[in-house]
C-alpha cells in the first residue's frame, strides 16, 4: 500500500459552494482524505466549509470582496501591513491584485516550515510566489481556464472605450499568471478543451498539463422523483451580468419561446441592480415570465432542479462546466452550448447548440418542450454518464497519482 501524502492546497477565494473554483477544493480535499492523505488547505476569505476533511488554515487578508461589504475601505492600521497596502492600492486604481497578494501571504505564513508538505497545489491563483515556493518544495497548480477568454468577452461585449479600459486593467493580472504557468513542471487542468486553450493562450506545451475531469456532487445533486415537474418550467444557475455566462443570448430565445409556449424561467441567483441583465428583462418585457430566486441554501437549489423540465447552460465558454453535471446528477435534461469543455461533459446525453446562438436555443427549448419522450432519454441518458465518468473518487486517485510523479520528477 502507498504510503499517505502530505498536501498543501493553495485557495485565494474559493466559495465552497458555487464557482467551479471553490467547489474544486472543498470536494478535492474531501476526497483526498477519504484516500488517507493530510491535506491542509491555506485559504483566504470566505471559508471553503471542508466539513472536517483535512486541516483548514484561514489568513488575514483585506477581504475587499466580500459580496456584503464590497470593496469596503480598510482602517489605516491595516495599512500598516506592506501586502495589505499594496492590494488596496491596486485596488484603488481599479485592478485586481488578490492572487498576488495572497500567493505573498502563503509565502510570508509558510517561510522555513515549506517542508512540511510533499506536494504543493495551488488552485488557480498563479502568484509570483509559486516559483519561489517551487525552489523548496514540489509545486503544481490548476488552471481552470485562460481567464485570457474572460478579458476578451469583456472587452467584447461593451462599445464603451472607458469600460474595454477598465477591464484590461482589472485583469492586468494575467501577465503574472502567463510567466508562472510557463515556469512550472507541471500543470493539472480540468478538460481537454482547457488544456489545448490554456496551451495557445499562454504559451505552454501541452505536454506540461495532466488533464483530470473534476467530480459532480453526487451527494447533494439527485433526482427527487417525488416532485412533481411543472410543464414549461426552464432552469438556469447563473444570474450574473457576466457576458462568459451567456444569459444575455437565452434571454433573447425566452422573447420568442414565449410567444408560441407557456413558459417560465427560474433564475438561481440575483442581477446585478440596474446592470445588463436586468435592464434587458425590462427591454424585452419578459418580467412576468422569469423568477429571480436570489441567495437560496441547498435544499431549495435541488428542489428547484427537481420541478423544471428543462435545465439550461447558456455559455459562451465554461473550462468544465459544474452546471451541466450537477443538471444532469438531478435527472434533468439538459440544453447546452458547446463552449469550451461543456460537450466534454455533456457528451451525447444533451441537447448541444452553438454559444452566443439565441435563435439556435430558441430552437432546442422549443423541440424539448414538444418532445417529452426526447426530455425522459436524455434525463436518464444524463444521470447514467455522470454516475459512471465524474464522481470526486476518481478525481482523488488520479490527482494523487500525478502528485507522485511530480515528486518523483522534483527529486
Amino acid at each position: 500500500m502507498k504510503s499517505s501524502l502530505k498536501i498543501g492546497i493553495l485557495s485565494y477565494r474559493s466559495n465552497p459552494h458555487c464557482g467551479g473554483q471553490g467547489v474544486y477544493v472543498r470536494h478535492l480535499t474531501q476526497a483526498l482524505s477519504d484516500l488517507g492523505h493530510r491535506v491542509e488547505v491555506i485559504a483566504g476569505p470566505p471559508d471553503p466549509q471542508l466539513n472536517g476533511s483535512g486541516t483548514l488554515t484561514m489568513l488575514d487578508t483585506l477581504d475587499l470582496y466580500n459580496a456584503d461589504n464590497p470593496f469596503r475601505t480598510p482602517h489605516i492600521r491595516e495599512l500598516k501591513d506592506p501586502i495589505n497596502l499594496l492590494e488596496w492600492l491596486d485596488v484603488s486604481a481599479m485592478g485586481y491584485p488578490e492572487p498576488m497578494t495572497f500567493g505573498m501571504r502563503v509565502n510570508r505564513h509558510l517561510k522555513g516550515c515549506e517542508s512540511k508538505f510533499d506536494i504543493i497545489h495551488d488552485n488557480q491563483s498563479l502568484s509570483y510566489s509559486l516559483l519561489s515556493l517551487q525552489r523548496k518544495v514540489p509545486v503544481t497548480a490548476t488552471i481552470h481556464h485562460p481567464m485570457t477568454v474572460d478579458r476578451r468577452l469583456a472587452v467584447q461585449s461593451t462599445r464603451s472605450y472607458i469600460k474595454k479600459l477598465k477591464a484590461l486593467r482589472w485583469y492586468s493580472f494575467i501577465g503574472m499568471q502567463k510567466q508562472v504557468a510557463r515556469r512550472l513542471k507541471t500543470i493539472i487542468t480540468v478538460s481537454d478543451s482547457s488544456k489545448r486553450d490554456i496551451a495557445r493562450e499562454f504559451k505552454v506545451s501541452e505536454s506540461n498539463f495532466k488533464t483530470i475531469p473534476i467530480g459532480i456532487d453526487t451527494d447533494n445533486f439527485y433526482p427527487l422523483d417525488h416532485i412533481r415537474k411543472i410543464p414549461g418550467r426552464l432552469i438556469v444557475t447563473n444570474s450574473a451580468d457576466t457576458p462568459l455566462k451567456g444569459l444575455y443570448h437565452l434571454l433573447f430565445a425566452l422573447k420568442k419561446v414565449v410567444k408560441k409556449h407557456r413558459v417560465s424561467l427560474t433564475v438561481i441567483g440575483t442581477p446585478k441592480k440596474n446592470g445588463g441583465i436586468e435592464n434587458l428583462v425590462k427591454k424585452l418585457d419578459i418580467g412576468s415570465h422569469i423568477e429571480f430566486t436570489g441567495r437560496i441554501d441547498h435544499d431549495r437549489f435541488v428542489r428547484e432542479y427537481a420541478k423544471a423540465s428543462i435545465a439550461i447552460v447558456p455559455s459562451l465558454y465554461e473550462g468544465f462546466g459544474l452546471p451541466v453535471g450537477e443538471a444532469m446528477a438531478c435527472r434533468i435534461p439538459v440544453i447546452s452550448t458547446t463552449g469550451g469543455a461543456l460537450p466534454e461533459v455533456a457528451g451525447d446525453a444533451a441537447k448541444l447548440v452553438p454559444p452566443g446562438d439565441a435563435p439556435a436555443l430558441e430552437k432546442a427549448i422549443i423541440e424539448l418542450l414538444e418532445d417529452p419522450k426526447q426530455r425522459e432519454t436524455l434525463a436518464q441518458k444524463g444521470y447514467e454518464r455522470v454516475m459512471s465518468e465524474f464522481t470526486w473518487e476518481k478525481t482523488a486517485i488520479k490527482t494523487a497519482q500525478a502528485y507522485r510523479g511530480i515528486i518523483h520528477d522534483y527529486h
